[in-house]
């Protein structure tokens, strides 16, 4: 059962970015390995007679469910509450297994790995569909090339955790590539404000960060000598579409603004931005009526209200309290000094984006929390054979 878990959980992670191909197969085909790791780990429990060691993310998370159900509750007419409770809710559970799963079960670098695999395999389908179907910009298993980038900058500060050094340089190049290839600005911003961090806390050297720099710069070129044709219109793709997301991401911004003013409380409810954004905005957008709000901290506090955002923002400020623990007392502060990159990259690109029905922000914030159980548990193991 063990074994199972541990494949449970890394195929979890690993898949996430891959779940347009997933869907491609079936519609529900990326339900299967995080439903059956739930149902796997609530029978080992069970047979173990043994439940997780408390911690204050899992009250967080229990007050988030609340709000959402209570928020679903209030706007259940809606015609996008349910759909949208019943996404958002699974993330609140696998966020809970996974801590425990990776408190006891599965090494904490077995999960970053298998979200750089997984970001490898959708790095590589970015490319193939810039280079030969003919895409303007890189979508590969992902519809947005935006939501694509996002999964590839976050899982490009993992790599220094990983063991297998000589392999990193290849796989940070593909992965570097397929996010260029997106041509997502607040990509580029969230890799760059990661790579910050690890220079600032010495995870990586200014030589290291030197040589990614002139790599990215030799990939470059080769792009333009050998796609110059594709890239220039890929470019002038983006030019138009960078104009009219300025003004958009505005409109939308604002829009949700108002509606958390109008409903602290509550929210709009798990979906609402989407049926209430032509009232909010006023039909400032003739030609889209009900998109989202390419802001996950305005998105969920117009959904939610104050409580839910306020939730959100405390799992998150937790995961890094966490890191910060470990990184005291451990003799390896690689895997932590990632974990924060990521999570740095993955809070900024957010910024322009709704990334809440995305796997990374969930996962690194457990990956954080259980780096911390393990490290406690550890040390009352200590404290308990040191008084026998």
């Amino acid at each position: 059962m063990t074994l199972l878990l541990r494949v449970l959980a890394c195929a979890t992670v690993l898949l996430a970015p891959l779940e347009g191909y997933l869907q491609e197969v079936h519609p529900h085909l990326a339900k299967v390995a995080p439903g059956l790791l739930i149902v796997s780990w609530v029978a080992q429990r069970v047979r173990q007679r043994r439940w997780p060691a408390p911690h204050q993310l899992h009250a967080l998370l229990a007050l988030f469910g609340v709000v959402l159900l209570a928020s679903s509750a209030v706007h259940a007419g809606d015609q996008f509450t349910m759909d949208y409770a019943q996404r958002f809710l699974p993330f609140l559970v696998i966020t809970a297994v996974l801590v425990d799963v990776v408190a006891r079960e599965v090494p904490v670098r077995a999960v970053l790995g298998a979200a750089v695999g997984g970001a490898l395999f959708a790095a590589l389908g970015a490319l193939y569909s810039l280079v030969f179907e003919g895409e303007p910009r890189a979508t590969g298993p992902l519809e947005d090339p935006n939501d694509l980038a996002y999964f590839l900058v976050v899982a490009l500060p993992l790599l220094i955790a990983l063991p297998a050094r000589k392999f990193l340089l290849p796989v940070g190049a593909v992965l570097a590539a397929g996010a260029a290839a997106t041509f997502s600005r607040g990509g580029g911003i969230a890799l760059a404000l990661a790579a910050v961090w690890l220079v600032a806390r010495r995870g990586v050297s200014m030589r290291a960060v030197a040589a990614t720099v002139g790599g990215l710069a030799v990939i470059g070129l080769g792009a333009v000598v050998f796609a110059g044709p594709v890239l220039d219109r890929a470019l002038d793709e983006k030019k138009y579409i960078a104009a009219t997301n300025v003004d958009t991401r505005e409109l939308r911004w604002q829009a949700a603004a108002r509606m958390l003013a109008a409903n602290p409380a509550l929210g709009v409810g798990p979906g609402g931005f989407r049926s209430n954004y032509a009232a909010a905005s006023r039909n400032a957008e003739i030609d889209e009526q009900q998109p989202v709000a390419h802001n996950i901290y305005l998105e969920i506090g117009a959904e939610l209200g104050l409580p839910g955002l306020a939730c959100f923002l405390g799992a998150v400020a937790l995961a890094f309290v966490a890191t910060e623990r470990v990184l005291r007392v451990s003799s390896d502060r690689r895997p932590m000094l990632a974990v924060q990159a990521s999570l740095i990259a993955a809070l900024v690109a957010s910024t322009f984006l709704s990334e809440q029905y995305y796997l990374p922000i969930w996962s690194l914030v457990a990956v954080a929390i259980a780096a911390q159980v393990r490290v406690e548990e550890r040390e009352r193991d200590a404290c308990v054979a040191r008084h026998q």
